[in-house]
């Protein structure tokens, strides 16, 4: 099996209901695309939503930092790109770029996910046949450059006096 780097999603489009009161897509929805990008990397992964269902193992999200870039609007079409950071044998570390069908950025994700056992739900290993999708992943999207937008932190620049 051939693994994109980074994966792409299916275009998706943005719903009249998504738009809010200053005429843009609401910043909650940006995180709903995210979520619908990373769907399809997930099933590559073999995490998706079957393994929930039937497993009763899961992806939960632990930590997310959102860069907005630049507005969308109703009838814009964009497609996410989701790129494997990182893991270890419980964790993901992910990067996502909303794109406009155009090419331009709208906006950028980091997110760090936990492996968890819904019985609990508790933190938990994946599982072999898991964690070698995931490995598998992790090697294709080795060539890529780190994100310049990764790994970034929130705070106010002051200029020196």
């Amino acid at each position: 099996m051939t693994i994109p780097a980074p994966i792409i999603s299916a275009p998706l489009a943005i719903e009249k209901d998504w738009i809010d009161y200053n005429g843009h897509l609401n910043m909650a929805y940006y995180n709903v695309l995210f979520d619908h990008g990373s769907d399809e990397a997930f099933e590559v992964m073999g995490v998706g939503s079957s393994y929930a269902r039937e497993r009763r193992l899961s992806i939960y999200t632990a930590e997310v930092h959102v860069c907005y870039v630049r507005e969308l609007h109703l009838h814009d079409t964009v497609k996410v790109s989701l790129q494997l950071i990182d893991h270890d044998d419980k964790r993901l570390r992910t990067y996502q770029e909303i794109r406009h069908v155009d090419g331009w950025l709208a906006a950028t994700s980091e997110t760090l996910s936990l492996h968890v056992d819904m019985e609990g739900p508790k933190v938990a290993p994946f599982p072999a046949d898991v964690l070698a999708r995931i490995e598998a992943m992790r090697a294709a999207h080795a060539s890529l450059p780190m994100p310049e937008r990764a790994g970034r932190s929130i705070g106010i620049k002051r200029k020196s006096a």
